[in-house]
């Protein structure tokens, strides 16, 4: 490897929320929150660096090549032509898709979210004075595990509602790690424009698919009415820097994105963010992040391979993205709050709750950490469980 990702590196007395924010003990092991345990890519980092050279952090114009690094990453990587002049930078997603359910909707309106979802959807819509709607993803079993479908049927019935008028995609999907093919994001753009429904797209994890898996399709190759929004930081882990764009198709839309943007005061970005993203968009940048899914992928696998062998009524889904392992906990016989608060007091490891995300029967795991933690993380969490059910 050229990059290396087995440092452990210390995060703890950083002012980290993964590592620092929750008031645990010193040897509780941190798989929670999407944040990533690994240093950036060094592209990356020397960016920031001489930028902070200059020792003025003031109010940032974000220049032309930061428009020509979007354009020329998207198009080469995915083949995703965007024009400079229907972006909107901001500060992040979250901020992103708040502002664009502001704009695009009036108190009352339903908005369809496909759950299990990224808990911060829900606060969004619900902010804004907005009805969730959800559009529950189908299970499928499959030989070793599970995976999820979109629910066709469902989707038309409550897109056929006048009163449900967005859609909140997720695609990649987080947090079941699907990858959406081209006909099912086909379906999607068919359904709601015969009804007049705007989809708004969160591509966040779109740099975060498995080696193995199928090419991730942006929605707004599919959709021309598409709203999208997407950011380097999850995949280059550098969200404190704070850096995202909003793609929209037209000039209305934008307006009123953009007004909502600045009603939210979400309109100024982070020095370091835009040059990071700069710097992230490069040959240079797209070598680390390639090593870095053969990494995570690697996870994916000892993680799901410890749970076939050690914790076999345990089935993890079968993820083609992210780093973010959903696990079928209802073989225990506990909610996962319960889960987690045991994991918590008696393995020492933090992990996310399912009902965060709408589905009590999982919980969610982020193995985007050294081997060695994981591996560490995974006996603990074997043992605890193991002890403490006579259901496995």
């Amino acid at each position: 490897m050229k990059f290396n990702f087995d440092e452990l590196t210390e995060r703890r007395g950083t002012s980290s929320m993964k590592w620092d924010g929750e008031g645990d003990h010193a040897d509780v092991l941190q798989l929670w929150v999407a944040d990533m345990d690994f240093r950036t890519a060094p592209v990356v980092t020397e960016a920031v660096l001489k930028r902070a050279s200059s020792g003025i952090f003031g109010y940032t114009a974000v220049p032309d090549k930061y428009y020509v690094a979007l354009e020329r990453w998207f198009a080469e990587r995915h083949g995703w032509t965007i024009d400079r002049q229907k972006v909107i930078y901001t500060s992040g997603v979250v901020p992103a898709l708040s502002a664009i359910i502001k704009a695009l909707t009036k108190p009352g309106q339903g908005v369809i979210l496909q759950t299990p979802a990224y808990n911060c959807f829900f606060s969004s819509i619900r902010n804004n004075g907005c009805k969730i709607v959800e559009n529950p993803l189908l299970r499928n079993e499959t030989p070793d595990g599970f995976t999820f479908s979109i629910d066709f049927d469902s989707l038309e019935e409550l897109a056929s509602d006048p009163d449900n008028t967005l859609m909140v995609l997720c695609n990649p999907h987080n947090p079941t790690g699907r990858v959406w093919t081209a006909n099912e994001l086909t379906r999607v753009a068919d359904i709601c424009s015969r009804h007049g429904v705007r989809v708004v797209s969160d591509e966040i994890h779109c740099e975060l698919v498995h080696p193995t898996s199928r090419p991730y399709t942006p929605y707004a190759t599919i959709d021309k009415d598409a709203i999208v929004c997407c950011s380097p930081s999850k995949a280059f882990n550098i969200a404190g820097l704070q850096i995202a764009n909003i793609v929209a198709p037209d000039m209305s839309t934008r307006s009123r994105i953009d007004r909502a943007i600045n009603d939210n005061e979400v309109c100024d970005v982070n020095p370091f963010g835009v040059e990071a993203l700069q710097a992230a968009y490069t040959p240079d940048g797209a070598m680390w992040l390639d090593e870095l899914n053969r990494y995570l992928y690697d996870n994916y696998l000892c993680l799901r391979e410890t749970f076939t062998k050690h914790l076999p009524a345990l089935k993890v889904c079968d993820s083609e993205s992210t780093y973010l392992a959903w696990v079928d906990i209802t073989a225990l016989g506990m909610t996962s709050n319960e889960v987690a608060e045991l994991l918590l007091e008696k393995a020492g490891v933090r992990i996310s709750s399912g009902k965060t995300y709408g589905d009590d029967r999982y919980i969610r795991i982020n193995y985007a950490c050294p081997h060695r933690r994981l591996d560490e993380a995974l006996s603990r969490i074997v043992n605890t469980l193991s002890s403490t059910s006579k259901n496995l």
